[in-house]
Parts: structure tokens; sequence; C-alpha cells
């Protein structure tokens, strides 16, 4: 975590100066600026170029000063950097922006404990003791399909509504007033909004409640293409693929296919505009599985072996949920991991 510590006085110099040497001791990585050194232009100057590239702030000063200087360039609490305030005697360390996401209540506790400083976090589910929504998707690495339905079902939880989980995977939300849902089919009469964890693609049936998604990392994509095919039509072919069996592509964990295709600009392109990796496979990998799939005569003799896009997500890991379909010169095949059996 790299973490810009501004100051204004000379207490809250020494207090910055104490927080830099702290580093050394945790993951994070300190850089102190004091207002009265030679800053070109300024610290508000330094925001400019700084707030994208930090992960985080300490403004050892008021609220007033730090949620001024901050103001132009706050956007939204997904993107948003971490923002402490440390008064510069060191009596409190204030949770300002981004608690959840960006990781201010952490570093304010953090922060608390070093310097023997009071937290403050106003977050109304940590004072609950209710885990968030935002913090339990980070933590299990799941994209969160709409943060204004987060928003929604989180204000139920702090008025301590029940809530209906449902999940295709083991984790489950630390939440007294929860219960567990088998299957969406049938809606406990006491749910008033739903979390769903799944890559499926649900229309609740006869529930008109809120509902949150969560995408697990679980779906893999097996590729196999002619030469030079365009990026736009790879990434076409997957979202019909996948739409065609009602999976988000959020959920899309890796993108796999055969060395003679690790330079292919449309499946490059592909994995960028999915945010996932792009896996390799030998020839000599898929050959060990290739038998266990149809194959293609044509594709052995174009380059060493009988197919891609199947052998691909095989090795990718998970169970094969769909044959794989062309898509006019391109092969895309999906496989799922479960991790409840």
């Amino acid at each position: 975590m790299k973490i810009a510590c501004l100051s204004f006085t000379e207490s809250g110099k020494k207090l910055g100066d104490k927080l830099k040497n702290l580093d050394k001791e945790s993951k994070s990585y300190i850089i102190h600026h004091y207002a009265n050194e030679d800053i070109y232009g300024g610290i508000k100057n330094l925001l400019n170029y700084a707030w994208k590239e930090y992960d985080g702030f300490v403004f050892i000063s008021s609220t007033g000063i730090a949620i001024r200087m901050i103001n132009p360039y706050i956007k939204h609490k997904t993107i948003d950097p971490a923002v402490v305030v440390v008064d510069d005697y060191g009596r409190f360390s204030i949770s300002l922006l981004s608690g959840h996401l960006g990781g201010a209540n952490e570093l304010s506790k953090w922060i608390g404990e070093k310097i023997n400083a009071v937290p403050v976090i106003t977050t109304a589910s940590d004072n609950r003791r209710i885990e968030s929504i935002d913090l339990f998707a980070q933590k299990n690495n799941y994209y969160i399909e709409d943060m204004k339905s987060v928003t929604k079902i989180t204000a139920m939880m702090v008025n301590e509504k029940t809530i209906g989980f449902y999940s295709e995977d083991n984790a489950i939300i630390d939440y007294p007033n929860i219960i567990t849902l088998e299957d969406l089919d049938y809606i406990h009469p006491n749910v008033e909004g739903i979390i769903i964890v799944s890559s499926q693609n649900f229309k609740l049936k006869g529930a008109d409640i809120p509902a949150t998604y969560l995408r697990p990392r679980n779906i893999n994509i097996g590729i196999g293409c002619r030469k030079g095919i365009e990026g736009v039509r790879i990434i076409e072919a997957i979202e019909t693929a996948l739409m065609e069996i009602n999976l988000s592509s959020k959920s899309i964990k890796a993108i796999g296919t055969v060395e003679v295709k690790k330079d292919e600009d449309g499946i490059i392109e592909a994995a960028k505009h999915f945010h996932c990796p792009m896996k390799i496979f030998t020839i000599g990998e898929i050959q060990k599985v290739e038998d266990k799939f149809d194959k293609s005569q044509f594709v052995k003799d174009t380059i060493g072996v009988y197919s891609v896009s199947e052998p691909s997500a095989y090795l990718l890991g998970g169970r094969l949920i769909t044959n794989k379909s062309k898509h006019n010169g391109i092969t895309i095949s999906i496989s799922k991991e479960m991790k409840n059996g």
C-alpha cells in the first residue's frame, strides 16, 4: 500500500516522520510531505498527480483542511483512495473516505495502534459488527454487479432486516439475521432482501425484493481461432457463448489457448477486456488430454493437436459445462469451478 502522509505544522511534521519510520514494519510504503518544505506548487499541486497514484492519504491536520483539499478529486467509493485524518497531537485517527474498499478503516486502526491514537470509524456496519458486503466481496474476489443494490441491502442489514443468502461458493457473510437459501425457486417469506453469490443470471420467481449479485471468478474460457481474427469478434463470441447458458462474463477467471496462438492479438485483447489472465498451454499439455474430446483432423494438420478450446478449458480447471460452440472461425469452450462439490 503506497501512502502519502501530508502535514502542515511542526508538531504534525514530527508525527509524519514517525509514521514514515513505521512503514518498515508493515506492508505499507509511506512518503511524508511537509507543507512548509519546498514542494513544487504546494500540496494542492501534489494531489493533482498523487490522487490516482497513491492507495491512501494521511492528513495530519484538521478534517476541514483535508475535506477542502480532496473535494475536487473525489469520484466514487469504488475507486477513491483511503483518506485518514490525524490531529497533529496524535490523539485521534479518523477514517474519512473509502473506509471499506479503499481500506481507510483498517489504516485508521493501524495508525491508532502505532501512535496510541483513538481510531474514529463512523461506517454504520462496522459500528454494529456487521461484515460489509463490499469488504466481503473484496475478501473473496467477487465482482460487485451493482453498487446501488449493495447500498440498499447494506441499509437493510444496518436496520436488522432479515436477509437471504444464496451462494455457489463456500464463503458466507457474517451477519446474524441471515437465512441461507438452497436455491432461488423458493424464497422464505421472512426474507426482505437477498445477496446472491453466483455466476448464473437468475430471475427471482415470485419475489419482488431487493437483490445484489456478487460474481465469483469461477468461469474459464478455452479459445481456438483462425489466425488474425480481431479482438472484438472474439469478445463477442465469448459473450454470446456465455449468454446462451445464462452466465455472467464478470465471473471469467481465465482465458486459455494453445502455444501456437500465444501471439494472437485478438485473444490478448479479449483477456484485457475481461480483466483476466491469459494462460498458454503447450502442444504436449494439450495432447495429454485431447482424447477426451471430439477431434478435428484439419486442426491436427494445421497446428499439431486435434482440438484447442475444449482441452484448454479443461486444463484451466473445473468441469466443462457445455459443448464447444463455433462462431465463424472461433471456437469457445467453457468450464466452471464449483467449490460446493
